[in-house]
């Protein structure tokens, strides 16, 4: 198992897993790392390992809840993911690193709006105790991997958020100013920001939340719109990114994955993670009866 970060990075531990006969697993949610690692497939399946990206909050988990909801639909029209962990929540400096890569750099999607990484910023309702957080635009593989998974070819956005109203806020000028070239690369200061930013770690909750919503027709014509929710409590956020791989590793144990290499999208189910879960303070609520 590798971690970040993975923004610019190759595929060289994942090809010495391979030419070593090892099973290769990551938490990348870098967009071109984790879609990208099909170009490992014809190795993976001649020296027969499992190569796996994005064994992590995006695209796994997010694309699992998104597999349960549309499950009876028969197309969609959107899918909105967002996270927000808890001001408490311990935070690495590479996972700083990795948020701030695309602050204030554009993102591509399809259409024809224009996304700015942490520009602009929506109100989302999380269940409770974590309760109204803001969400702005960030960078993830799903914006590439899910719109061409399901009928209807849905739009994707994506957003994450800061339980602190004034640092969410103060991400937002950054992007301003890195729009603005007043900054080329907010990633280069990543160690003074998060010096910075945890002199306010006493403030907040260690509560964090993710969602996954979406829209469309079921298979009898009528529209909906469903929800599926995380919550975490009691310190146990960091695990959320860790569940994907723990199942994958609980599976290669089983035997029940084929040799090749593919992003961490649709190999999941929902119930996988539970599995992982159950004796953590993470709850899920599934957004269908």
């Amino acid at each position: 198992m590798a971690s970040g970060p993975f923004q610019g990075q190759d595929y060289g531990v994942a090809r010495a897993c391979i030419s070593s006969g090892a099973n290769y697993i990551d938490l990348a949610d870098a967009r071109a790392f984790v879609c990208g690692i099909r170009g490992l497939e014809s190795n993976a399946k001649a020296a027969g390992v499992f190569v796996s990206s994005g064994a992590s909050s995006v695209p796994a988990l997010s694309g699992a809840a998104v597999d349960h909801l549309a499950r009876d639909m028969a197309t969609l029209d959107t899918i909105d993911i967002g996270i927000s962990p808890g001001n408490r929540t311990e935070r690495g400096l590479a996972t700083v690193k990795a948020i701030l890569s695309y602050c204030g750099k554009p993102i591509p999607v399809d259409g024809p709006s224009r996304v700015i990484g942490w520009a602009g910023a929506r109100r989302h309702r999380f269940p409770a105790p974590v309760g109204e957080r803001w969400l702005s635009p960030c960078d993830v593989p799903d914006l590439t991997l899910l719109p061409g998974r399901y009928a209807g070819v849905p739009s994707v956005q994506f957003g994450a958020g800061l339980e602190l109203g004034f640092l969410h806020r103060g991400m937002n000028a950054m992007a301003w100013a890195a729009g603005r070239g007043l900054v080329r690369d907010w990633s280069a200061h990543a160690p003074w920001l998060k010096r910075a930013a945890d002199m306010f770690k006493s403030r907040g909750s260690d509560a964090g939340a993710m969602h996954v919503s979406v829209t469309g027709l079921r298979r009898d014509g009528v529209e909906v719109s469903r929800t599926w929710s995380l919550v975490a409590t009691h310190r146990d956020g960091p695990y959320v990114p860790t569940l994907a791989a723990a199942a994958l590793v609980r599976k290669l144990k089983e035997g029940a994955l084929s040799a090749g290499a593919t992003p961490c999208v649709g190999i999941l189910s929902l119930e996988n993670f539970e599995e992982e879960s159950r004796d953590l303070n993470i709850h899920m609520a599934k957004g269908i009866a």
